[in-house]
């Protein structure tokens, strides 16, 4: 008898924490801003989560905490009812479809603008400005403006805020969180050097600045637990201000992260790095001691090869990919049986509306 080959670990079940996965493709957080003002998830978002289902995990766009947190209009919120209610629908129907589903958690912090907001205020870590632009609320465009410094006495409740949120993404029936720590956005704004120049136990030396995502990572877990409980963060992206150009203070800064963070159990941790298979990125995987997701996916699209060669060779424990999955509702498929993929469309990533989002085709349907 001709005994059977193998089949790549990328196409094989994972278990992180109480997430029971049948396979090692996660969908990646992507930013669509496709809600309407309220931030509640629509009738779009529960057919484009469940078109997607077959993916290993979803990690949802990413989805503010407390309204003074929201970075772009047409972005969905976890505050209110009306959003956890619109979220139980998008996670009923990606259980329903087999799939497994959990919300990215994310404050902007000075990625933002008061017309977003409503508050009158951007936060962050320091009174230092972003570089760039961002959209208004009335359309147009403007600088990122300076933002408020936090206060200590602060602090507790932007920690709180993510707590409530991770309990109301369990409510809607999530089967977990990630909390947001790339990217630039606030938690990454503690954690850089650039971006934060304070002076009290949140800032100065790396094991302060890494002292509010080992915070809120350590409340999420305890108000959640930390088998459901994941961090993203992307060290070195060098994204919206936050720079990490420094090697020993990068090294040392995500060294006491990952220190911080060991002893909690966490489901997973969520790589963004241009080098995944790399000394710092491996490192941090060995010392934080919690499944590792990789996503490679800075400029370029992470390709079949790539993820296959990822798992295979044991530098990630799964791989998160991005554009792909755009483009691609059923890229596990298209993936497992090294078929034709959809090329995504770039012009309709941000626009609203379906075209681009829920209606690219399968290849039960043909190609585009």
């Amino acid at each position: 008898m001709t005994p059977q080959p193998r089949p790549e670990k990328l196409f094989t079940p994972l278990t992180l924490g109480a997430l029971q996965l049948s396979n090692r493709l996660v969908m990646a957080p992507l930013t669509r801003t496709r809600t309407e003002p309220d931030g509640v998830p629509t009738d779009l978002h529960v057919e484009y989560y469940r078109q997607r289902a077959s993916l290993g995990l979803i990690v949802t766009e990413g989805t503010w905490p407390i309204i003074e947190g929201r970075t772009w209009m047409g972005q969905p919120g976890l505050q209110t009812p009306e959003q956890i209610a619109g979220w139980r629908r998008v996670a009923d129907a990606v259980h329903e479809a087999g799939g497994r589903i959990v919300a990215q958690i994310m404050h902007g912090g000075r990625i933002s603008h008061p017309s977003i907001t409503g508050t009158g205020r951007t936060v962050a870590p320091s009174a230092l400005a972003a570089p760039g632009e961002i959209r208004t609320a009335d359309g147009g465009k403007a600088a990122l403006p300076v933002p408020e410094a936090l206060t200590g006495g602060e602090i507790p409740s932007i920690i709180e805020g993510f707590v409530t949120a991770a309990r109301n993404a369990v409510e809607a029936g999530l089967d977990g969180v990630e909390i947001h720590a790339a990217n630039g956005y606030l938690v990454h704004q503690f954690l850089g050097k650039a971006s934060n120049q304070r002076t009290d136990e949140y800032g100065g030396s790396p094991a302060n600045r890494a002292r509010l995502a080992i915070e809120i990572l350590t409340a999420v877990a305890e108000a959640i637990g930390a088998e459901r409980t994941g961090l993203r963060i992307s060290p070195e992206h060098n994204i919206q201000g936050v720079v990490e150009d420094d090697q020993e203070d990068l090294a040392a800064t995500y060294t006491a992260l990952a220190e911080g963070l060991a002893p909690l159990g966490l489901a997973f941790v969520d790589i963004l790095h241009v080098e995944p298979s790399g000394t710092l990125v491996q490192q941090f995987r060995k010392t934080v001691q919690a499944p590792v997701i990789l996503n490679s996916g800075f400029s370029v699209n992470t390709t079949r090869s790539e993820a296959i060669d990822l798992v295979r060779n044991g530098h990630a424990d799964a791989v998160a990919v991005g554009r792909a999955v755009i483009a691609n509702p059923d890229l596990v498929a298209r993936w497992h049986e090294g078929a034709t993929e959809n090329a995504p469309d770039p012009s309709t990533f941000y626009v609203g509306g379906a075209h681009g989002y829920t209606d690219y085709p399968t290849l039960e349907q043909g190609a585009a």
